[in-house]
């Protein structure tokens, strides 16, 4: 027997162990889409009672990932991005 088919000893439990999170109330400040190569990336500036933040969703044939930049580190994630691209431009591609 494979060990995932063993049944559990703690009994067969739903996938969220306590009662569902209510719906955060989220107010869309500004949204803008960038379509590069197959994939989509839209970028949503929000806002809700915890702060303003910045979800950035990837979009590659359905499958969607997200991270989120809460706003007092945007300033640094443009930094650090501004530095990426600089070293791209500098640095010759190995496979042109």
């Amino acid at each position: 027997m494979i060990s995932n088919e063993r049944p559990s000893p703690y009994g067969n439990r739903p996938p969220h162990y306590g009662s569902p999170k209510p719906p955060v109330n989220e107010d869309t400040l500004k949204s803008d889409s960038l379509q590069i190569e197959r994939k989509t990336f839209v970028f949503t500036l929000k806002e809700n009672p915890r702060g303003r933040f910045l979800r950035i969703t990837e979009d590659v044939g359905g499958r969607r990932d997200s991270i989120i930049i809460p706003a007092p580190g945007l300033e640094d994630f443009k930094k650090l991005l501004e530095e990426m691209v600089r070293i791209s431009e500098a640095t010759p591609a190995k496979n042109p």
